[in-house]
C-alpha cells in the first residue's frame, strides 16, 4: 500500500499514511474542507442556524 498524500510506502506507525507529516497534510485537508463528499443533486443540507423544533415543523 502507498501512502495517499505523497505515494511512499505506508509506515505502520502512520497507516495508511508514511510519516505524521503526511498524516497533517490529509487532516489539514479536511478542516479546510478541501476534500467534499458529494451529495444526489437537490439534496440540500439543513441549514446550521435552525433548532430541532424549525426541523420538526417543515416537515
Amino acid at each position: 500500500m502507498s501512502c495517499p498524500i505523497c505515494k511512499k510506502d505506508t509506515d505502520p506507525k502512520y497507516r495508511p499514511f508514511c510519516s505524521r507529516r503526511c498524516a497533517d497534510v490529509d487532516l489539514g485537508r479536511w478542516l479546510t474542507e478541501s476534500y467534499a463528499i458529494p451529495a444526489p443533486e437537490g439534496e440540500e443540507e439543513t441549514p446550521p442556524e435552525l433548532d430541532d423544533e424549525d426541523r420538526q415543523s417543515r416537515h
